[in-house]
């Protein structure tokens, strides 16, 4: 998810390390924010894999930044890490969100759409937090209001994401012609 984060932001434009930092943690944060001892090693493997490069520019006070740019690999592999994503990035409720931050950068509206029939195909499945034996459990099933609740929240945005996700896809499927 880091990764995708880095390539992604930096697929619009250059940026130096904190800079990046402030984005992922904006996208990301409020799940879990982002270290500096996790970010650098990250943009390190990404700078020799040759997906990104660094440049040392004069900064704002006396030290010097080191300004991160996608190198046409690493556009490439943002292309493909979003033509091809992980299981866990579609089921996953935050690996999602950042992968659809950067869903844009697949030109393609049928690859687009790929991706996002996906999810669709994902949440479309019966699904619980709570179960009795194996049968997913609604929340009108369970009596803990908190349990309830939880139930209720996932509905609501469960139903916000399936509206979404429909006409998203209709539109994506009108604009490739099918």
């Amino acid at each position: 998810m880091l990764e995708l984060a880095v390539l992604g932001f930096l697929y619009d434009l250059p940026l130096h390390g904190y800079e990046l930092r402030k984005r992922i943690s904006a996208l990301t944060g409020h799940i879990k924010p982002v270290a500096e001892s996790t970010l650098y090693p990250a943009i390190k493997r990404l700078e020799k894999g040759g997906l990104l490069a660094r440049e040392t520019q004069p900064g704002s006070g006396a030290a010097p930044r080191h300004v991160l740019t996608l190198t046409p690999a690493g556009r490439a592999e943002l292309r493909r890490r979003l033509a091809e994503p992980a299981e866990g990035e579609i089921s996953d409720e935050n690996r999602w969100f950042t992968l659809l931050a950067f869903l844009r950068h697949l030109e393609d509206p049928r690859a687009q759409a790929a991706v996002l029939q996906r999810r669709l195909d994902f949440l479309s499945r019966p699904t619980s937090f709570f179960y009795e034996g194996d049968r997913p459990l609604r929340a009108e099933e369970v009596e803990d209001p908190f349990r309830n609740g939880i139930l209720t929240i996932a509905r609501a945005t469960s139903r916000a994401e399936l509206a979404w996700l429909r006409r998203t896809l209709a539109s994506l499927h009108a604009a490739a012609g099918d």
